[in-house]
């Protein structure tokens, strides 16, 4: 890149991700070098920086750089205590036969991360500690070009509504600690945000849909948010808005959730797979 910075950013080819070269961020990023990784980041949606040895107060002051940092989510389970508060451990290793961490092995669906929340997180960083050898692979999707894509017809269906994004269950489809059971999306608890989201950054716009279960456009009947949040997801979910991360211990990957969905492929539950988010 110009301006000498000594980050490059290589494109993956697909509809997003780019991989940025040159960079340690166990030390500090001068303001040149964060100009860069910002622009590029907001070009690409996902970046990936490989083989990196971060501590976590080194994996919390590069986040930093990009704004407040939110605490760890609501879990399935009994948090373990943590000294970084910040950092959700994802993992499926149990320690005496208790999970260190969240999501386990199970596939986790397309979803935004926290998008429950009334102020949802700009974007998350997850770094990899523990890998398997196989399975776990992690799927990003561009919500820009899932948007841009839409018949017009679609487009001017969902240009005024809202959608509820259910709080009561994370990506794996398990029920968090403090919720009850339900059937009906309606009663779903979780915050209302548009379906049309545009990015303060790009100003362009990009499709919003949190998590398929238990969403529900407050102002349609059932049958109708159903109907309509189907043919969404239909076209949301096409490979050709994807690209997936294959981990390397050292992998650190940061996207953009206001133009971004993910996923997780499920693995083995024999292997051990260590990752931080936050």
């Amino acid at each position: 890149l110009p301006g000498n910075t000594g980050v490059t950013v290589i494109p993956t080819g697909a509809s997003l991700g780019a991989d940025i070269v040159g960079v340690d961020l166990s030390r500090a990023i001068d303001s040149a070098q964060f100009k860069a990784i910002e622009d590029a980041w907001h070009s690409h949606l996902v970046l990936r920086f490989r083989d990196q040895r971060l501590d976590d107060p080194r994996f919390l002051a590069f986040a930093r750089l990009f704004g407040e940092l939110d605490r760890a989510p609501i879990h399935a389970g009994d948090k373990v205590e943590d000294p970084y508060p910040e950092i959700t451990v994802m993992s499926n290793i149990k320690v005496d036969g208790k999970p260190i961490g969240n999501l386990g092995h199970y596939e986790a669906e397309w979803n935004t991360d926290m998008s429950y929340n009334e102020k949802t997180p700009i974007g998350s960083l997850l770094y990899a500690i523990e890998v398997p050898p196989a399975g776990g692979d992690t799927g990003f999707s561009n919500m820009y070009e899932a948007y841009d894509t839409l018949a017009g017809s679609l487009k001017r269906a969902i240009a005024t509504l809202q959608c509820r994004h259910d709080s009561s269950r994370n990506s794996a489809g398990e029920l968090r600690k403090g919720f009850k059971e339900f059937s009906d999306p309606r009663e779903a608890p979780g915050a209302v945000h548009p379906l049309i989201r545009t990015h303060p950054a790009t100003r362009r716009n990009a499709l919003f849909l949190g998590r398929r279960r238990n969403a529900c456009i407050i102002s349609l009947p059932l049958d109708e948010s159903e109907d309509l949040l189907d043919k969404l997801w239909a076209h949301a979910a096409q490979r050709r808005f994807a690209w997936y991360q294959q981990w390397k211990v050292g992998d650190l990957i940061m996207w953009d959730n206001r133009c971004a969905m993910h996923r997780r492929d499920a693995f083995d539950p024999a292997s051990r797979r260590l990752m931080h988010r936050t």
